[in-house]
């Protein structure tokens, strides 16, 4: 099945290095807290980003990873950064004097190229992964022997940075695991392999997120450094969790895993027990909104589904992989969400994003953003909206409201999200899997269209998360969005898509019918071919997203069968969308 997908960035270093030298002329600014310690953080990831351009640039002009002065000089300001972050960190937010421009000038002065491609680096902003976690994890490392840290790219870039600030090692090498999803290799010039393995007694940290399915990054790494002599027990792995690699690791890595020292960067451990007080997400979101009057209360992995509908058997599907982190913070002046919107520049957006849907009226009171952690009002009198009881001309006047400020005030670049070929590849793709070539055949018909069909596409905002357990109906009889802010961000193949996906997410999830589709369709201004064009593609996505989750939960049998029934039935309707035509 097809579902992930990620849109790469085109940037000017130049650009960003200007960017980078006005964020750390505002921190030196800003008085001493969270705030000044989250803008901070944001830096190092703006110039992690850059970095990894930078060395991808120099990858594909080589073919290979080897030494470059652009390279080498932006891992220096990486690490530079790194290391005033982690002393801001040690210091509970009290000292943060950011680096001289002297680093960025440094890095101005090389020859650069006009543009590189830069990678959003998921765990930053989808999966509450914290750089001062490796820092933290940083400690379980050798004291008394030297340490090389191996960073891979594409978020290996900071977070090797942190683990060599709080090591108080050399700047790290990054290196491109390359090739196959479950079989990636590194391609490193001969030169740049003696200069890493130079010193024999070298204990050597690699360093990223995951493992995923099959941690073949990792892998990759392991024989890089097993094949230049390296025994396993000076090997450090360092991961963002403590879990195995998944079922499509080879035996070879799964032996060298079990083998080798690992030292995971720990949410939990920075956040939930850290060692100083004003460390603590509680601690934030008191200085925010209060007092607790009781310990937060974590409903992650779906755990909101108890809060909000009693009964289990009626409990909606959830994608363990895809869920955010969640917090409930009850004050005496009510109960707030804290969820993880993504550190820099993406929680920042995602923030602006929700402070505008509440001015307008669609979701509930923003409080602030608490370095990566979204404050958002619990309505816990709310119910979830049912479909079959709502008032359907009110739910349908609120439809044309709320998709109407989204389509209207919230555009997109025609990058921001897959095109109309992309979503018919997934498309064809998820429904040949699930339902056959000769069904999967249908879609084709689109094909000689698609160039047409981007032309009319008008990319804004999507909420692309229609589903009636998403909506909130008030005491009052009033509804409210939940969920609104980042699902056009969200690490699927998604984006930013015209707003008629989100008539096709209505139609499906809200029960439209074919009248109260026309009524959307003209108060929103778009026209029922897109829409046909679409349905499908909500539906195959939807199939693949509950697909994959199904798999993703063999240890949990409760929450597979509860993605496998879902995914049956976007596939029985699927199945009926094509045969319609």
């Amino acid at each position: 099945m097809i579902l992930y997908g990620d849109l790469p960035r085109h940037e000017e270093p130049c650009a960003v290095l200007a960017a980078l030298r006005e964020a750390l002329q505002r921190i030196r600014h800003l008085p001493a807290g969270l705030d000044r310690h989250a803008a901070l953080v944001a830096t190092l990831i703006r110039a992690g980003e850059l970095a990894q351009g930078l060395a991808d640039a120099a990858f594909q002009a080589r073919g290979m990873d080897a030494a470059s002065p652009a390279a080498d000089a932006a891992m220096a300001l990486v690490t530079e950064l790194a290391r005033h972050v982690w002393q801001s960190w040690q210091s509970a937010f009290t000292v943060a004097n950011p680096p001289s421009d002297a680093w960025i000038a440094a890095l101005e002065a090389l020859p650069l190229p006009a543009r590189v491609e830069t990678k959003r680096a998921e765990g930053f902003a989808f999966y509450a992964l914290y750089p001062e976690a490796y820092g933290l994890a940083a400690s379980a490392l050798p004291r008394n022997l030297p340490v090389r840290v191996m960073g891979l790219r594409s978020i290996g870039t900071s977070l090797s940075a942190m683990v060599a600030a709080a090591r108080d090692a050399p700047v790290p090498r990054t290196l491109r695991p390359v090739g196959h999803p479950f079989l990636r290799e590194l391609a490193v010039e001969k030169y740049l392999a003696a200069a890493m393995l130079s010193d024999p007694g070298a204990h050597h940290a690699i360093v990223d997120e995951g493992p995923g399915l099959s941690g073949s990054s990792f892998g990759a790494a392991m024989a890089f450094l097993a094949e230049g002599g390296v025994p396993l027990e000076r090997m450090h792995l360092m991961p963002g969790h403590a879990g195995m690699p998944g079922g499509q690791a080879p035996e070879r890595d799964r032996e060298r895993w079990a083998r080798v020292a690992r030292h995971p960067a720990s949410f939990d451990a920075l956040l939930l027990d850290p060692p100083l007080p004003a460390q603590r997400l509680e601690s934030w979101a008191a200085s925010l909104l209060g007092p607790a009057t009781c310990p937060m209360e974590e409903i992650s992995g779906g755990g909101w589904r108890r809060l909000r509908l009693a009964d289990e058997a009626a409990w909606p599907p959830v994608h363990p992989f895809m869920e955010r982190r969640k917090f409930l913070f009850r004050t005496a002046g009510g109960t707030w969400l804290l969820k993880f919107a993504g550190l820099g520049r993406e929680g920042e957006l995602a923030a602006h994003r929700a402070r505008r849907l509440h001015e307008a009226g669609f979701t509930p009171p923003v409080a602030g953003l608490l370095h990566g952690f979204l404050a958002e009002r619990w309505l816990g009198e709310a119910l979830p909206l049912d479909p079959a009881r709502v008032d359907r001309d009110a739910l349908i006047r609120h439809l044309q409201h709320y998709l109407g400020f989204r389509s209207r005030q919230m555009p997109a670049a025609p990058e921001d999200g897959a095109s109309a070929a992309t979503l018919f590849a997934m498309a064809r793709a998820n429904a040949e899997e699930a339902l056959g070539l000769a069904t999967a055949s249908r879609l084709d018909r689109w094909q000689p269209h698609l160039a047409a069909l981007e032309a009319r596409f008008r990319r804004c905002w999507t909420d692309n998360r229609m589903h009636a357990w998403e909506w909130l109906s008030l005491p009052d009889g009033s509804l409210l969005k939940t969920d609104a802010v980042d699902h056009a961000a969200a690490h699927d193949l998604l984006g930013c898509q015209d707003i008629a996906w989100d008539i096709a997410g209505a139609t499906v999830e809200l029960r439209l019918s074919r009248q109260e589709q026309a009524a959307l369709l003209a108060s929103l201004g778009r026209d029922r071919p897109l829409l046909d064009f679409l349905m499908p593609c909500y539906l195959a996505f939807q199939l693949g997203y509950h697909s994959m989750a199904a798999d993703a939960f063999g240890w949990n049998p409760a929450e597979a069968t509860r993605a496998s029934e879902a995914a049956d039935r976007y596939a029985e309707k699927l199945q009926r969308c094509l045969r319609a035509g």
